[in-house]
């Protein structure tokens, strides 16, 4: 008999159970058709779901979709934030040194070093401006400064992601036009350059206002901690903006480095060759030394436009990938899944000044010059021909 009345309390429990867990679906189920406010104040109840510690004036902004995610585990928070602190403070350091060598070293102020200086400005200030923001949300576990600063954020990152974008492509084109062009190509000169960096902000600065226009808009992440564009909007104008910005600010300039870096490193090869044949009609005794040179040129050189190409594909595309995921809806977007797309566009702001500034040789000798503890490996070692074209071709910071 005791037997009996157990295996029925047992049963009870489970039905209740069921129960429970069924209406709390339901719950949340009905929360998200009534909208952010009728949520909200399911969430005073429940703490289930991940935009529960929103406060009352960003309800507006926050998409139903994310109604249905439990709240995120406080560690990812701590991480997140532990992160972002470091990437702002080697962000700052990089691109501020960057700034200042570049600035202060009247044999680096070129034209081309004048896009390597916006390059390096503009990934500084998207970190002094987004870094703190997002360790204080992050230790708050959400966006706590309100809706008019959350646009600002989004503006800024958006502002100078656009300006860092098309300043590589810039770079990367100027390469080309020294290296493949040569003589034939239209010299690069202070006028232009600043024209050329005029335009890129001018360019940033229209994707940028788009949003609060009406096209588009933007909007707290999955991760509650940081504000983008809106990829959850179903309406066609909304998404429209996703599409025709990934074709103008993502598509465009990689297929332009892709290009640039093609012919950069087929022109070296061919005349590298050229070189070695001559040198064989010559009979030159030094061919095999200089047979070696150039191959090690060669190589630098196909390795420098991976390395750039590879570093700049990872750094956008997962945020790309992110926006399509929601404007196709092709999977379903999870609050941490959002995390890794802002992640990856700021990391980008770390390694910019060591692709574009410290791999140049005389930024090198400046910098052991004014901040030598920056300085890793040696800089007192004579560039061999292979080795200058190399090194000017990566950073473009001279004419070969």
């Amino acid at each position: 008999m005791e037997q009996l009345v157990e295996n029925v309390t047992s049963v009870l429990e489970s039905l209740s159970s069921n129960s429970t867990t069924l209406h709390s679906t339901t719950l949340i189920n009905h929360a998200i058709t009534m909208g952010p406010r009728a949520a909200k104040q399911w969430m005073r109840y429940s703490n289930q779901t991940v935009a529960d510690k929103v406060p009352e004036d960003m309800l507006s902004l926050i998409d139903p979709h994310w109604y249905q995610f439990p709240p995120m585990d406080p560690l990812w928070h701590k991480l997140l934030g532990l992160v972002m602190i470091v990437i702002g403070i080697l962000g700052w350091s990089g691109n501020g040194v960057v700034v200042y060598i570049f600035l202060f070293t009247p044999s680096l102020r070129t034209p081309s070093n004048l896009l390597v200086i916006n390059l390096a400005f503009s990934d500084f200030l998207m970190m002094i401006i987004q870094s703190p923001p997002m360790v204080i949300n992050c230790w708050y576990e959400t966006w706590m400064l309100g809706p008019l600063m959350c646009d600002i954020y989004a503006m800024v990152g958006s502002l100078c992601g656009g300006a860092s974008i098309w300043t590589m492509t810039a770079i990367a084109y100027d390469r080309y036009n020294v290296i493949v062009k040569g003589m034939s190509g239209t010299p690069l000169t202070i006028t232009r350059a600043l024209i050329q960096i005029l335009i890129i902000w001018l360019f940033a600065l229209l994707w940028t206002i788009l949003p609060m226009l009406g096209w588009n808009r933007y909007v707290p992440e999955g991760n509650m901690t940081a504000c983008g564009t809106d990829y959850l909007t179903k309406d066609w104008i909304s998404r429209s903006y996703i599409l025709v910005y990934s074709v103008f600010v993502y598509y465009t300039p990689l297929f332009t480095i892709i290009y640039s870096y093609w012919f950069i490193v087929s022109a070296v090869a061919a005349h590298e060759k050229a070189m070695r044949e001559q040198a064989k009609k010559m009979n030159v005794a030094s061919l095999r030394s200089g047979e070696q040179d150039a191959t090690s040129a060669e190589a630098k050189l196909a390795k420098v436009a991976l390395t750039t190409i590879s570093l700049w594909f990872m750094a956008w595309t997962p945020y790309l990938v992110i926006n399509y995921t929601g404007i196709f809806e092709t999977a379903t977007i999870s609050p941490l899944f959002t995390i890794w797309g802002s992640l990856f566009a700021k990391t980008n702001a770390c390694y910019n000044p060591i692709v574009y500034g410290i791999s140049h040789p005389k930024y090198r000798a400046a910098l052991q010059q004014k901040l030598p503890w920056f300085v890793c490996g040696a800089t007192d070692k004579p560039a061999s021909a292979g080795g200058d074209t190399a090194s000017q071709t990566t950073t473009a910071g001279g004419k070969p």
